[in-house]
């Protein structure tokens, strides 16, 4: 595999990993009239498709990025996923404190991949 594909290809599929991952947890709590075990039944069914992506990005991550690195980018990636999810599916607006705990998770990540201790 080609460097670059080493690069990209983790950061997409687990953008797309954290979609179904982002259905799978929280795209029940719009749907309150089935019973628990049918949702988690679809849950986990949704989630398979998660992880058929996540794992598939992390071995090809590996090639490029350290563990803590691809943990600190799926991170990241999640809560990007969850604030589009929040505000479009669910109709819960960001707020303030929010944005600002996503800034501080953010900051983190920066300092995994590029922190004054490397």
């Amino acid at each position: 595999m080609t460097p670059l594909w080493t690069a990209i290809a983790p950061i997409l599929l687990l953008v797309a990993s954290n979609v179904f991952m982002t259905f799978a947890w929280y795209g029940q709590l719009k749907v309150e009239h089935r019973a628990m075990w049918l949702i988690v039944l679809i849950s986990w069914g949704i989630a398979f498709f998660e992880y058929c992506l996540a794992v598939p990005a992390n071995r090809i991550g590996r090639a490029t990025y350290d563990p803590a690195e691809l943990k600190a980018m799926q991170e990241v990636i999640t809560l990007c996923v969850f604030a589009v999810f929040s505000v479009t599916w669910l109709k819960e607006p960001v707020t303030l404190n929010h944005a600002l705990g996503f800034a501080f998770i953010a900051l983190g990540a920066f300092f995994v991949f590029k922190g004054p201790f490397h």
